[in-house]
């Protein structure tokens, strides 16, 4: 039985045209078809979000990475209001990135920009602290990779949001989940890999709540 899945957009000014587009890298539409997937694209300039993800009978949604918050107000808003949509009709989310970083906001945290070289843009390790993500990816660490200089510290991190994986090089949070809500955040790219028994095993935290089975 095939998942639908609800994904944010980038948004992309192309000079030539002199007008915003919508976007999404290929890797996306792999991801989702090698596990399982339909992808729903969701536009940033819907009057009515509910209404369009009710009748795309959406079950899981992803917040895709791209673009800096505050970039551009009609992404920051169609995010903001998919989120209600998500929590109102208890619908998983997994926040990629970028993604990450508005449902951070969104829970009343804060990212800091870094120019540290030694976690910008470089693969590195992530130590996985939850004793359920240890066992769902068989290890107490993962190699991920990096594309982004926006951080989260634990005194940035917003209200029920818990960590499960922190960066060995400088103790920020590369993943969390929320406390009481179908909802996780990483900051690397599952998609960009190469590794799709990674890329499946966060589908499958997301889609079956594995952090919330009490």
């Amino acid at each position: 039985m095939k998942n639908y899945i609800g994904i944010s957009l980038r948004v992309v000014s192309v000079k030539k045209y002199n007008e915003k587009r919508d976007a999404l890298s290929h890797d996306w539409t792999r991801f989702l078809e090698q596990t399982n997937s339909f992808p729903i694209f969701i536009p940033n300039t819907l009057e009515n979000i509910e209404e369009f993800l009710t009748e795309m009978k959406i079950n899981g949604i992803i917040l895709s990475g791209g673009d800096n918050i505050g970039d551009f107000p009609e992404r920051d808003k169609t995010e903001k209001n998919i989120i209600n949509f998500a929590i109102k009709n208890k619908i998983p989310i997994l926040g990629i990135c970028r993604g990450m970083q508005i449902l951070n906001q969104f829970f009343d945290g804060s990212v800091i920009i870094t120019n540290d070289h030694k976690h910008v843009g470089k693969p590195h390790n992530v130590d996985l602290i939850n004793t359920k993500a240890v066992e769902l990816f068989d290890n107490q660490s993962i190699l991920v990779n990096s594309f982004h200089n926006n951080i989260i510290k634990k005194e940035n991190l917003g209200q029920n949001l818990i960590p499960f994986a922190l960066s060995k090089n400088d103790e920020t949070i590369e993943g969390f989940y929320h406390a009481n809500l179908p909802i996780i955040g990483v900051m690397w790219h599952p998609e960009r890999d190469d590794n799709i028994t990674q890329e499946s095993k966060l589908i499958e935290v997301s889609q079956k709540k594995l952090f919330w089975n009490k």
